[in-house]
């Protein structure tokens, strides 16, 4: 019996000695490893989102709900806006790395550079300095996440992205660099909406993707 006990002790002893390690928090953010192949016509949100949730389940995430970050456009109202599709946070990166806590801290002052911006799997996007250049990050998105207001003027989102020609979208840089454009969300405007069209300034048809549950 003393001889348990002493067991007991030593255990109980050793657990507090040795704290639990804990576990990265789940994947909430990432920038998409591959584009759609089709420019920037993503086939509307719906086609953006279930791009989301395919690369983020092929990564081994599960049971979460994904949106692209992505806004849209519409005639005589505002559109759909960004920020109020991706839930309220908080994001952690695919290497636990925390992007912000919710969505003002997202577009206010985010984690959001070339080292955290990374994919689904962990990997670095190439950015300013790398051959090809990809930092142009899809959004159609003001700086504060909303969509545009009818009264602006031009494309915005590639005909709410199922355009993949004329038109354009705004871009954002998710390593923040570039000619002064420093916005990850809304540092300028593509030239086109054709997969030739978005690398000419940066791209290759990426987007953001945010778990919203």
């Amino acid at each position: 019996m003393k001889h348990l006990l002493t067991l007991t002790i030593c255990a109980a002893l050793g657990a507090l000695a040795s704290p639990a390690v804990a576990e990265d928090p789940p994947m909430g953010f990432f920038v998409t490893s591959v584009g759609m192949g089709d420019g920037a016509n993503l086939g509307g949100l719906e086609g953006a989102d279930a791009h989301c949730a395919k690369l983020a389940e092929a990564a081994g995430s599960t049971g979460r709900t994904w949106r692209a970050y992505l806004s849209t456009q519409e005639e005589g109202k505002r559109g759909i806006s960004a920020r109020s599709r991706i839930g309220t946070g908080p994001w952690y990166n695919a290497n636990g790395e925390l992007i912000a806590v919710d969505l003002d801290q997202l577009h206010l002052f985010p984690n959001i550079v070339a080292r955290t911006a990374v994919d689904e799997n962990g990997n670095r996007i190439k950015g300013r300095g790398d051959n090809p250049n990809e930092h142009d990050i899809l959004t159609g998105s003001m700086a504060d996440g909303t969509a545009y207001f009818p009264w602006q003027e031009g494309d915005k989102t590639c005909s709410n992205w199922t355009s993949n020609g004329e038109g354009s979208a705004t871009v954002g840089h998710h390593d923040r660099h570039g000619g002064g454009n420093t916005s990850w969300n809304a540092a300028h405007d593509s030239r086109g909406c054709g997969a030739e069209a978005l690398r000419s300034t940066g791209g290759n048809g990426y987007f953001y993707c945010f778990a919203a549950d």
